[in-house]
C-alpha cells in the first residue's frame, strides 16, 4: 500500500485530505517531520505550499531535504488561473504536480494517481 505524508496547517483540511487517501485505499500520515531525517519514509508528500510562518520555496526545500527522492504535490489556494508566479515556483523546486485549493477528491486523486499510481 502506498504511503502518503499529508502536511497542511490546516486541520479540517488536513483530515479531508486523510479521509479521501484513505478511502481509495492509501496509507496516510500527518506531515510532521522526523528526526533523523533517514528515517523518513514515504511514496509521497503532499503539502500546503503556504502555511502560516512557513515561507513557501524554504518550506518546500526543507521537506525534499526530509523526504529525498520522493515526489511531492504542493497544494494552495494560490494556484488559480491568473496566479501563475507561484505555480511557476513550485515547479522551479521541483514539485511534480500543482492542485489548487478548494480542490475536489478527483482532483486529488488524479494527482496522486499520476504521481505514484493508484492504490494497490
Amino acid at each position: 500500500m502506498p504511503s502518503i505524508v499529508v502536511i497542511d496547517a490546516d486541520d479540517p483540511m488536513r483530515a479531508l485530505l486523510k479521509e479521501w487517501l484513505v478511502d481509495a485505499g492509501y496509507a496516510v500520515s500527518d506531515g510532521a517531520p522526523c528526526d533523523p531525517p533517514d528515517l523518513c519514509r514515504a511514496d509521497l508528500v503532499i503539502l500546503d505550499m503556504y502555511m502560516p510562518r512557513r515561507a513557501g520555496a524554504q518550506f518546500v526545500r526543507r521537506m525534499q531535504q526530509i523526504y529525498p527522492d520522493t515526489p511531492m504535490i504542493a497544494i494552495s489556494a494560490q494556484f488559480r488561473a491568473g496566479l501563475d508566479t507561484s505555480a511557476c515556483a513550485a515547479q522551479a523546486l521541483g514539485v511534480r504536480r500543482l492542485v489548487p485549493k478548494p480542490c475536489t477528491r478527483g482532483d486529488l486523486l488524479e494527482a496522486v494517481s499520476a504521481a505514484i499510481g493508484p492504490a494497490r
